[in-house]
């Protein structure tokens, strides 16, 4: 699903707010999860999974097209780890 659909999805099941307002609140919700991802906080959705950082170490590349060997530093990613609930709707045989 991209993002669109999901806005078209939610205006769907809420005919009573306007297509500005849910992208506002999806724009209000995803900016709020980056912001605390940023701050090196975690966002934890109960029965959906929770959000942190993982830290990468600096580590040595190559340039795919040249072969050069270059510095990579360290980093933070993104991580998700799914909940309970959704494992277990996603595991259902």
């Amino acid at each position: 699903m991209i993002r669109s659909e999901l806005l078209q999805h939610l205006s769907e099941e809420n005919p009573g707010l306007r297509p500005d307002e849910i992208e506002k609140i999806l724009d209000i919700f995803f900016n709020n999860i980056i912001q605390r991802l940023a701050e090196g906080g975690r966002v934890e959705l109960r029965g959906f999974g929770a959000f942190s950082t993982r830290s990468r170490e600096p580590r040595k590349g190559r340039n795919p097209r040249t072969g050069e060997a270059v510095d990579v530093p360290g980093k933070r990613v993104p991580y998700f780890k799914p909940g309970k609930e959704m494992r277990a709707r996603l595991n259902t045989d």
